[in-house]
């Protein structure tokens, strides 16, 4: 008894950020059956069902993997059927069934990435993850009892220095309950907030954010005990790429960016139902030689978060494939027609037609910075050995 009291408190703690309990999932759904949002999602996923069947189907769901299997992945795989001309991945046969992993990702959608993993992860018969997302993005009530319900958990924004600490301290403990004592999978972004500019590259302060759960000597052998798995996701089309301009063209002449009311949510939404053509994801071996490695070369913590970073940027890096957006971008960016042969006229009409239509071409500064965000990734290919798709 004494034990069981003492698990519930260690529990209890981490009650502002953890998604629900199974117990609890019951309750939540029967209580947002008439949320219009509900209403809308579950119209979209089963067109030809009647209202009272799902309905009937969601009172009597019980666990968040009931949830996520039947309403969720279903979701997800019609977002796929209607925004995109196909989904493939790579790597999965890295990965053990049965076996908690920390997914650390580039990230690109507020919602696809994860979600994206997670539909591979059930598919590969894999366990699927416990997901970091950002306090800002699940503002309105419904969208904050969806994430628990999808089983996110929370990352406080906007918080002050202490506070933030003491934020960070839980999250870490947190992200090591759930890999070490409830063999459940991990994902979070290698930085805060979705990229951008289409650089992708971790930020050491997530890695000692992670790192801070760690009462070993080591912290590379804490990282490998925690099977570190870098996560690829590219996307031919970005459906928020014009979304993204305003912050990109203020960052870029030193202004200050003020998020729009709703912005977020509309990002959110616009993420999910708009254009992507197609679509990769790749999943890398876990870094156990390469935090060898490091652990042989470096004895410092902070250098080795550093080249922890870089490793994860490489794995991350090389993996991501390229698609013929990309390359166009790049050539029409940088004058020149290098990478013609990784494209036909007719994409580059699309492409170039699908920008017109987005942004104002006229626009030196925007048209270079839309154009900046799809050849990035090239160029970031381009520092490795070689350019491969």
């Amino acid at each position: 008894m004494f034990i069981c009291k003492l698990e519930l408190k260690k529990m209890s703690k981490f009650n502002e950020i953890r998604p629900y309990y199974d117990s609890e999932v019951n309750g939540v759904l029967k209580a947002s059956l008439q949320h219009p949002i509900m209403k809308a999602m579950m119209g979209f996923t089963f067109p030809d069902m009647d209202e009272s069947v799902w309905q009937e189907q969601l009172s009597r769901t019980h666990s968040i993997r009931d949830f996520q299997i039947n309403f969720v992945y279903k979701s997800i795989q019609k977002v796929l059927e209607n925004t995109s001309e196909g989904f493939t991945t790579s790597g999965f046969e890295n990965l053990e069934p049965n076996t908690s992993y920390l997914f650390i990702s580039n990230h690109r959608d507020i919602i696809l990435d994860t979600s994206l993993l997670n539909v591979s992860l059930h598919d590969h018969g894999m366990v699927m993850t416990a997901s970091a997302i950002g306090d800002n993005l699940v503002q309105k009530d419904f969208l904050f009892k969806l994430s628990k319900l999808n089983r996110n958990f929370l990352v406080k924004r906007g918080v002050s220095p202490r506070e933030l600490l003491q934020s960070s301290k839980l999250l870490s403990e947190y992200i090591l309950q759930m890999l070490s004592k409830e063999n459940r999978s991990v994902w979070v972004a290698q930085r805060e907030g979705r990229t951008k500019d289409g650089n992708d590259a971790t930020h050491p302060g997530v890695l000692k954010m992670i790192a801070m759960a760690n009462n070993t000597d080591s912290v590379t052998d804490y990282f490998k005990n925690l099977k570190v798995v870098p996560v690829s996701i590219s996307y031919e089309y970005d459906p928020t790429d014009a979304l993204k301009m305003p912050q990109l063209l203020a960052q870029s002449n030193d202004q200050t960016y003020i998020k729009e009311k709703n912005e977020d949510f509309i990002n959110l939404i616009s993420g999910i139902t708009g254009q992507k053509k197609r679509i990769h994801l790749h999943v890398a071996k876990p870094l156990n030689e390469e935090l060898d490695a490091i652990a042989a070369l470096e004895s410092n913590p902070n250098k080795q978060i550093q080249n922890i970073a870089q490793v994860l940027d490489d794995a991350i890096l090389q993996n991501y494939k390229l698609w013929p957006t990309n390359y166009i971008a790049y050539d029409i960016l940088h004058k020149t027609e290098r990478f013609k042969t990784e494209y036909t006229v007719q994409e580059k009409q699309l492409f170039i037609r699908r920008l017109e239509l987005r942004i104002d071409m006229d626009n030196a500064e925007m048209q270079n910075g839309i154009l900046a965000m799809y050849a990035n990734p090239v160029v970031n290919k381009l520092k490795y050995s070689h350019v491969s798709q």
